[in-house]
């Protein structure tokens, strides 16, 4: 059983693949700390180097890897819905939940985070509104469950899908 959990940035997708992980026994992976472990460098940094599309590329490789294995929680970054091949794979490979998270939580949530790139130059909530308006129906497209985390602590969000894995 391989369970995927896709989303915006600052849904909660490591903090809850972790709790899962270790509830289920299952090995956990993260596609940004993967890339990040393998290039020794951060995701910002990539981003300034290669730009979003050298990004995406490696975002891409790492997936492409990771559904070859067996019994994993994979968080996901937020734009790995981008690419019809990422869906697909997901899609074909575990079960994925989309955590579906309140625009301001994500505000919240990612206001004192750096490693963010893609909210570097504009007001972040204007920025994740449009990437939500461009992106929402990706993740509803690839998901087999959505998982509202409004109002939920992790622990709740991962207690809801690891029910719904069990189905």
């Amino acid at each position: 059983m391989n369970i995927f959990i896709v989303g915006p940035m600052g849904s909660g997708k490591s903090t809850v693949g972790k709790i899962i992980s270790d509830e289920m026994f299952l090995n956990f992976f993260d596609t940004d700390e993967e890339i990040e472990s393998r290039t020794g460098a951060s995701i910002d940094w990539i981003f300034d180097l290669e730009g979003e599309a050298g990004f995406r590329k490696r975002e891409s490789d790492i997936l492409n890897e990771m559904v070859e294995k067996n019994s994993i929680v994979l968080s996901t970054g937020g734009g790995i819905i981008l690419s019809d091949n990422n869906r697909e794979l997901l899609s074909s490979r575990g079960t994925v939940f989309y955590l579906s998270t309140p625009i301001l939580t994500q505000v919240e949530r990612t206001a004192k985070d750096k490693d963010r790139p893609l909210l570097k130059d504009g007001d972040p909530e204007e920025i994740l509104t449009k990437l939500h308006n461009e992106r929402e129906a990706l993740y509803e497209m690839v998901s087999d469950h959505v998982v509202d985390t409004e109002n939920k602590s992790s622990n709740q969000v991962a207690s809801e899908i690891i029910s719904l894995a069990k189905k």
